[in-house]
């Protein structure tokens, strides 16, 4: 399935033409006709037989990009003089950077932000390090930890290709929640290390998020830091998916007018985010689940079973369902996909139920082509953003952390996370509800707040509680 241009394959062709004559007409027309689109076209300097023209537009892919400036190429008269990759230019130096709250002007402002000011601030905090949330960067200051194993959908590639990743992490927890984040990219896969290093610079941060780091070693990580730290850690490949998978599928339900203890969920991928969405739909409420991984379902009786793989035999497919995956989705209300492309074809969705829920979340390309399902399932949701109802773990993680910071937790519980995701569902009223806005965008004006508040409250809840 070919994917449709985006501006993630964004580029911008300076081109010189003839002032007259009909290369600028031709411009846009080139691009369309080799499959991209033009977002922007600028006159960047002009004389008397010549122009020079940017030309912004939008690929699929580097080799298509390539297509698109080939094109350009051919219209006579035209002269390509530089190629730029908008997403490249965005990421050059970074996109992050530490800036001073306050201004140093003089001796004395040099003298309280720093020493020898600084000195009783520091003997503040050793006669009571509580006192760091108040007076420094703790109490708003969260670090983005990966080990560069599992990067996107791209694999191990190692911290230091993971960075740009976390970056932009860090960049989004700023802007939709005002959280300070920063990125740590260890250059250990080792557990022990992995854990210890984290321990040893917990004391700066309020909270944890651990990232992009593989299964079945993730589940390890997060539940060691949880036992040793008293602030929360937080694994986004987990819990931010489960939390909004959890946000987007309350609302289909309401959509096909079904409940969530009533029907049969068949989930496809049982690594880190797979595990995550199961525990979670089942503490919101869900009573039949069967999970499927490259093996086959997932049952008590199948050998081999990981720790991980063991929770959920035991905790899952009450009814000991044994076979493939399309043997599983038959009849099936609704199938969550967190594992491969192509693994389901549009006559295994339209075995399922009527009013059937398909949320096909491998990037780039999903478990089933989301055009094909949506001939036969009422809802259908992906991870991509050239698809209604995006499931995106940014509508979830910065108000977690937000609410996480402000009610200065130190644990996570599930209650905590259905909370966040029954926040996400509520963004979206009974009058804006449909098949095709199920989940909302991540620019949504109150989204973020919804969470951070809910999260706050049911922490706060949690910690009264003992």
């Amino acid at each position: 399935m070919a994917s449709a241009p985006s501006v993630s394959y964004s580029i911008t062709v300076r081109l010189v033409v003839p002032a007259g004559g009909s290369a600028v007409s031709q411009l846009t027309s080139a691009v369309e006709a080799a499959g991209g689109y033009v977002t922007a076209l600028d006159v960047t300097a002009s004389g008397v037989d010549k122009l020079r023209i940017d030309v912004t537009c939008a690929a699929r892919d580097t080799d298509h990009a390539g297509d698109l400036v080939e094109a350009l190429h051919q219209i006579e008269g035209v002269d390509v003089h530089k190629v730029s990759d908008r997403t490249f230019l965005m990421h050059l130096g970074g996109t992050i950077e530490v800036a001073s709250k306050h201004p140093i002007r003089n001796r004395d402002e040099l003298s309280m932000v720093y020493t020898p000011g600084v000195a009783r601030v520091c003997l503040a905090i050793a006669r009571n390090p509580e006192d760091a949330r108040r007076l420094t960067i703790k109490r708003n200051a969260v670090a983005v930890v990966t080990d560069g194993s599992a990067v996107l959908g791209l694999g191990n590639l190692g911290p230091a290709a993971a960075l740009p990743v976390m970056e932009g992490k860090a960049a989004l927890f700023k802007r939709f929640a005002g959280i300070d984040a920063w990125p740590l990219c260890l250059d250990t896969q080792d557990v022990d290390e992995i854990v210890r290093t984290v321990q040893v610079i917990a004391p700066v941060f309020a909270g944890i998020n651990l990232e992009d780091i593989s299964a079945p070693r993730c589940f390890e990580v997060e539940a060691r830091l949880r036992a040793l730290l008293d602030i929360p850690v937080f694994h986004d490949d987990q819990h931010g998916t489960a939390i909004v998978v959890l946000a987007a599928l309350t609302n289909a339900l309401r959509a096909v007018d079904k409940e969530l203890s009533d029907v049969r969920i068949v989930l496809s991928g049982a690594g880190a985010a797979g595990s995550a969405i199961v525990r979670l739909v089942l503490e919101a409420g869900a009573r039949d689940v069967v999970v499927a991984d490259i093996e086959g379902v997932i049952h008590g009786g199948r050998a081999g079973l990981t720790p991980s793989l063991r929770w959920i035999a035991e905790h899952t497919n009450a009814a000991s369902v044994s076979g493939s995956l399309k043997d599983a989705v038959r009849g099936a209300d609704v199938f969550i996909g967190v594992s491969a492309p192509n693994v389901l074809d549009a006559t295994d969705i339209a075995a399922m139920a009527d009013g059937a829920i398909v949320f096909a979340l491998a990037n780039p390309d999903p478990e089933v082509d989301p055009g094909e399902a949506r001939k036969h399932a009422a809802v259908v949701a992906t991870g991509r953003s050239d698809y209604p109802n995006q499931i995106n773990n940014v509508l979830a993680f910065p108000g977690v952390f937000r609410g996480l910071l402000d009610a200065s937790a130190s644990t996570i519980s599930d209650s905590l996370l259905v909370a966040a995701a029954r926040a996400i569902a509520s963004t979206v009223t009974d009058d804006e509800l449909n098949a095709n806005y199920v989940i909302p965008s991540v620019f949504h004006e109150e989204v973020h707040k919804a969470v951070a508040t809910a999260v706050k409250d049911a922490a706060q809840e949690v910690s009264s509680s003992r």
